[in-house]
């Protein structure tokens, strides 16, 4: 793997790290959000670190080129973090759906109750 390969690699890992650590200690995002992106930044980072695994990985599924594998590699990533972040909004959207009818319930019983 070419070196200009693995420092980019290694430079967007080390990025990705850093701005979700300021972006958690900030409050702005809670912990469980931050797991999915802190697991591929360090996926990445370990691979430009250990650039033989690449290779290796290469080798077994038949790409010619390690960029090909790499472009592969994130694509996965990003499709993994899209549908983590869907599983997230769609509990999010269960939640506020159950809260919306807790609160028309008990705005019910307090129109009723001033009622009589």
């Amino acid at each position: 793997m070419s070196d200009n390969l693995v420092r980019g690699l290694l430079g967007v890992g080390v990025f990705l790290i850093i701005v979700i650590t300021l972006i958690l200690k900030k409050g702005r995002i809670p912990m469980k959000f931050a797991l999915v992106w802190y697991v591929p930044s360090v996926a990445i980072v370990l691979l430009a670190i250990f650039p033989g695994l690449f290779e290796f990985i290469a080798s077994i599924l038949g790409f010619q080129t390690i960029s090909n594998l790499v472009v592969g590699f994130l694509f996965v990533i990003l499709f993994l973090i899209i549908i983590a972040l869907t599983v997230i909004i769609a509990g999010q959207t269960t939640k506020i759906n159950l809260l919306i009818q807790e609160v028309s319930l008990l705005k019910k019983k307090i129109d009723d109750t001033n009622l009589k």
